[in-house]
């Protein structure tokens, strides 16, 4: 006989976690009412004392019913809680949110959590049409899950177009990134920040734990892996384009000193006219004092000293200081430069080299 019961599960006597319901053949949970239909009460138990006594992690305890909610040899990913309390993690979020706000602040768009502000496409949509510099045909506002999801293939098939040609690793989807897979979401940001040579600098090293649960013979499986979501800036910034300075360093550091006396001879014929001298390439272009100097005398103007840091005391003066040299070279007709403020300003020598040399290609005979 069958009853139906509109009581709580708990009165059952037992957890009311969520990799009961697929089983149908012991209950059957109707979305239309709050019943609870109970086929077998002794078959309910002895699958209740299964799933306990199956092998699952204590930490998918602590997990949304949702995420166990499994058919026969399905399986699910979800963060290890930890991991998000990690420190490199919490500040990779930080900075790719902050990144995301700082692009799309003509556009009053604030995103405050990944997951909820990214999975429907419209910040996607947005982001990328700042970075590219494009127009994608997509309506601007979609309500429906299967608007949100055709919005979203558009956006990331255009990011596909970008990022396959480097050879990136696709590692997200349309359903991954609807499905608010903060990991997937992750990854694509990551992604996007690299190639479009972000003004940041993402945390290296950042990994996360990942529960794998799946779901064997009627009982839960989990195990666990360890995903990476960055790398070290050398190989994330520098990855796909790979130049002689590249091949200098890899296989010929012997002509590196004849590289870096050629470059010094060359910056201090003009810094001399300041009375400056340079002697150590990495360091004494890290603040960007002498960058923007350089640029003055080299396109013979005076630059206001109320446009950078003469003196900076903190990163983020450096930072600016470099940038707006940077500034002053596109202004001049230059390449956009290869390396990033952030990565002059931490002293890393084959940027700076980058630097220099895009000025002594164009400036060298210049007396």
């Amino acid at each position: 006989m069958v009853a139906s019961l509109p009581v709580s599960i708990y009165a059952l006597g037992v957890c009311p976690v969520s990799w009961l319901s697929p089983l149908p053949h012991l209950v059957c949970i109707s979305n239309a009412s709050a019943s609870l239909t109970l086929f077998s009460m002794s078959d309910l138990q002895e699958e209740g004392k299964n799933a306990i006594n199956s092998p699952m992690s204590p930490a998918l305890m602590n997990l949304h019913p949702e995420d166990t909610l499994l058919e026969e040899n399905e399986e699910r990913t979800m963060i290890n809680p930890t991991s998000k309390d990690d420190p490199k993690f919490k500040e990779l979020v930080k900075v790719l949110i902050d990144w995301i706000n700082d692009v799309l602040v003509e556009d009053r768009i604030i995103v405050k959590q990944l997951e909820e502000d990214v999975y429907d496409g419209q910040v996607l949509q947005k982001l990328l049409e700042k970075l590219a510099d494009c127009k994608l045909n997509v309506a601007e506002v979609t309500q429906s899950e299967i608007g949100q999801k055709q919005k979203l293939q558009t956006v990331l098939e255009a990011v596909h177009d970008l990022l396959r040609p480097h050879g990136w690793a696709l590692q997200w989807t349309v359903d991954s990134i609807h499905g608010k897979n903060l990991v997937a979401i992750l990854h694509l940001l990551v992604s996007l920040a690299t190639h479009f040579r972000a003004p940041i600098r993402l945390p290296e090293h950042v990994s996360v734990q990942m529960v794998v649960v799946r779901k064997r013979e009627g009982l839960l499986h989990s195990s666990h892996v360890t995903e990476e979501l960055t790398t070290t800036t050398e190989m994330m910034m520098g990855r796909f384009e790979r130049d002689a300075f590249d091949t200098l360093f890899d296989h010929a550091p012997d002509k590196l000193s004849l590289v870096k006396k050629s470059l010094i001879t060359f910056v201090n014929k003009h810094l001399n006219k300041l009375n400056l001298e340079v002697t150590e390439l990495e360091t004494q272009f890290a603040d960007g004092v002498y960058l923007v100097l350089l640029m003055g005398l080299l396109d013979d103007y005076f630059v206001p000293l109320h446009n950078f840091y003469l003196t900076p005391d903190s990163f983020d003066q450096k930072v600016h200081n470099v940038s707006f040299a940077f500034e002053l070279m596109l202004d001049a007709g230059l390449m956009k430069p290869k390396a990033r403020p952030e990565d002059v300003v931490t002293l890393d020598l084959k940027s700076t080299l980058r630097v220099l040399y895009n000025l002594f290609t164009k400036y060298k005979n210049m007396e």
